[in-house]
């Protein structure tokens, strides 16, 4: 069978295919200890909320008719105009419901988004998107339908006390020129946990304006939900950004349900790219969405429940893998937020895509560290040197997990 140039292009076996077939493999696989996938916590709290929240709107109606009928393909009206106020009293923004478009799923979003602005231009230039830092989410990397639509520059490494460091955005390398279509980051950034300041943001904010192009936003993890943030930071959002946030690290990644929050021009296109590509997003999510606005629970549960919770399961991990490896050459990114860890070995001997493999043939799934670099011009031997590691596991066997890849690396640096 033949396919087309595009066929070719997404028929490719890609990262972030390897990370899903893994953590769909894992769930099958008595006794794997999931390290590796995005998959939230199952929080008893939150199984709790949405099991009486499903029970309300069964008796009511609401989740039937989100089953039953199809929303616009802006997403559904009732949850997008919840939104715009909860933001507007919130934060005070300058936001209705003609800033935001769903799409099903974040990780559509950024496949409209990108292809949206960079790639092949119609004056027949071609223009990319600027990665402040790698690593970056492994999701990015083959969503152009042109190839080559990233640029991404390596970070400054600030070493910290206690084995930890911290990576920040090289200011004196970054350039701008009439190439960049967009700037874009995860705040906090799978698969670092890294949290940009706002001192960075803001000075991304001002080069974006500079060159008249948007400024992504990456907020499936941070503010105000699911407030995976550990850091004192502020939410940033104006009409040159392109705000993108998720239902997913709620505790929903079933109902597959991305939030864009821009100028009217880029969710105008987002709608009519639905519409095209899916008819509508999905109704499901939306409709928890809105109960938990309508009940005053959505922040409230973000910021009472889910944060504290993901908080100390990301110091439990950091605590258990320094009493499992004491070599000095490994160092954790300073946990910041998300639901990962970001492991540094240096002058490892092999790289973290050999480490991968010997650990999956012990039963522990991790994701090595090469897939996030994306859009890099040289190679960098810390590129081959980490692995990112989720955290949400129990207690039990995050530790089996640990005592493993403490094994394999000993046995690395040994051999």
């Amino acid at each position: 069978m033949q396919f087309s140039k595009f066929g070719e292009k997404f028929n490719q076996y890609s990262g972030i295919t390897q990370l899903m077939d893994d953590l769909n493999d894992g769930l099958r696989t008595p006794g794997a200890i999931m390290l590796g996938g995005g998959n939230p916590a199952a929080i008893p709290t939150m199984l709790d909320y949405f099991h009486q929240a499903s029970d309300e709107m069964l008796a009511n109606g609401e989740l039937i008719a989100a089953l039953a009928n199809y929303d616009g393909p802006q997403g559904k009206d009732a949850f997008v105009k919840a939104l715009a106020r909860l933001f507007r009293e919130t934060y005070g923004w300058d936001i209705s419901e003609k800033n935001i478009s769903l799409t099903n799923g974040s990780q559509s979003g950024f496949f409209y988004l990108f292809n949206l602005l960079a790639g092949k231009q119609a004056d027949g230039s071609h223009k990319k998107v600027l990665l402040p830092l790698a690593p970056e989410y492994i999701g990015y990397g083959d969503a152009g339908i042109d190839e080559d639509i990233f640029i991404s520059y390596q970070p400054e490494i600030e070493l910290l006390d206690n084995g930890l460091f911290k990576y920040h955005v090289d200011f004196e390398q970054l350039t701008v020129d009439d190439s960049i279509a967009a700037i874009c980051a995860s705040r906090p950034t799978n698969p670092t946990g890294n949290v940009l300041t706002d001192e960075e943001i803001h000075k991304l904010d001002k080069l974006a304006r500079q060159h008249n192009i948007p400024l992504i936003i990456d907020n499936a993890y941070g503010l105000p939900f699911p407030n995976i943030i550990f850091a004192d930071v502020q939410p940033f959002w104006n009409d040159n950004t392109i705000l993108c946030m998720s239902l997913s690290k709620l505790g929903l990644p079933g109902v597959r349900c991305g939030i864009v929050i821009a100028n009217e021009a880029i969710t105008t296109a987002m709608t009519n790219m639905n519409g095209i590509i899916s008819l509508a997003p999905s109704s499901v999510g939306p409709a928890y969405a809105n109960h938990m606005i309508e009940k005053g629970d959505l922040l409230k549960l973000s910021t009472e429940v889910i944060k504290p919770f993901y908080q100390q399961k990301a110091l439990r991990a950091v605590e258990l893998l320094q009493q499992a490896i004491t070599d000095e050459r490994f160092r954790i990114h300073k946990p910041e937020g998300a639901i990962f860890l970001w492991l540094w070995f240096d002058e490892l001997p092999i790289t973290t895509m050999e480490l991968y493999a010997r650990l999956k043939a012990r039963g522990v799934l991790i994701v090595p560290g090469e897939y996030f670099f994306i859009g890099q011009e040289e190679g960098w031997d810390h590129a081959h040197q980490c692995l990112r590691m989720n955290y949400v596991q129990d207690d039990e066997m995050m530790q089996k997990g640990i005592t493993i890849i403490a094994e394999e690396v000993a046995k690395a640096y040994a051999g």
